[in-house]
């Protein structure tokens, strides 16, 4: 059963920085692309970055590119978000999930943005 636990989310000033952290559990982890999505308040889920199983492909979307830097531990089974010149729009609630299911998730990690 894949279990994946969020940590690391708390409140950062604009222009601030903070590293998000997803534990994951239940599944060959070092063999699998794994996802940061995000959720704004009252918005839908939106994909934020992945990465490749060795950890040298990554993708971002455009509005984190050159801000945000995903990583990822494989030894450890563990997923990284570095979270750079936050902006206000950044604030949402913060997801890791496996390959491209993002029905499954947990608990999320909630990044506040204000000064």
């Amino acid at each position: 059963e894949v279990h994946l636990v969020e940590s690391g989310g708390g409140l950062v000033e604009p222009g601030g920085s903070l590293r998000l952290s997803c534990a994951a559990s239940g599944f060959t982890f070092s063999a699998s692309y794994m996802t940061w999505i995000r959720q704004p308040p009252g918005k839908a889920l939106e994909r934020v970055a992945n990465i490749a199983p060795g950890g040298m492909t990554t993708y971002y979307a455009d509005d984190v590119k050159g801000r945000f830097t995903i990583s990822r531990d494989n030894t450890k089974s563990m997923l990284y978000l570095n979270l750079r010149s936050v902006k206000s729009e950044d604030a949402a609630m913060y997801y890791c999930v496996k390959g491209t299911n993002w029905a499954i998730r947990g608990q999320g990690t909630q990044v506040t943005v204000s000064s």
